[in-house]
């Protein structure tokens, strides 16, 4: 059987998976500590279209993000970031994929996430607070591998198997907890963008096959 010729990528393809990388991106930083202030200023000034063809789709959670970094001042962006994710002992919504998958944390879903991640080459970043299988963390690794050098790694396959396991068996159920949580304004658009952006990505890589 002759193999069929690959298609020539196009600028339109650079474009859209720039796009995926950089909102993939944005998710870790806004995710990982309270945004700084440089950061949600940038958000105040973004245009309400989101980049790239899921444009349509993502537009109304993409614009309610925006609106809400208008609304708030960074210092009340920083409390509810605190009040939902910091603290001492138990959080108001934990942003660890063993938590969701298992109902521990430090279990098996982060054991399993640990072997994938030596194959891959990656290691834990010294000084890290976090463990791997927090959301900023899983988002960094999809950054990498939508926009790494490293062809061998940073490809469709790998893209589409990470996400199957490690991102879309858990996420939406943080996205409720967040959109669900009365203290949460800002956090309840991200996780509203980000439940989008996740509905996508899974229609994108469903498609691919």
């Amino acid at each position: 059987m002759a193999e069929r010729p690959l298609p020539m990528p196009t600028r339109a393809d650079f474009d859209e998976e720039l796009a995926r990388a950089d909102t993939y991106g944005l998710l870790a930083a806004l995710l990982y500590a309270p945004p700084p202030e440089a950061l949600l200023a940038q958000l105040r000034l973004a245009v309400t279209e989101p980049p790239g063809a899921a444009q349509a789709y993502l537009q109304p959670a993409w614009q309610a993000l925006v609106g809400q970094a208008r609304a708030l001042t960074t210092a009340q962006v920083h409390d509810e970031y605190d009040t939902l994710f910091g603290g001492v002992g138990r959080p108001e919504v934990y942003l660890y994929a063993s938590h969701y998958l298992s109902g521990f944390l430090h279990d098996q879903p982060l054991a399993a996430l640990r072997t994938e991640l030596a194959e891959l080459g990656l290691t834990r970043t010294e000084g890290m607070a976090e463990s791997e299988d927090h959301i900023a963390y899983l988002c960094e690794v999809m950054r990498y591998l939508i926009a790494g050098d490293d062809a061998a790694i940073c490809n469709l396959a790998r893209q589409q198997a990470f996400f199957a396991r490690h991102l879309h068996p858990w996420v939406p159920a943080l996205c409720d907890a967040l959109q669900q949580h009365p203290a949460a304004r800002f956090y309840a658009a991200v996780a509203g963008w980000l439940r989008a952006f996740i509905d996508i990505e899974a229609q994108a890589f469903e498609m691919a096959g």
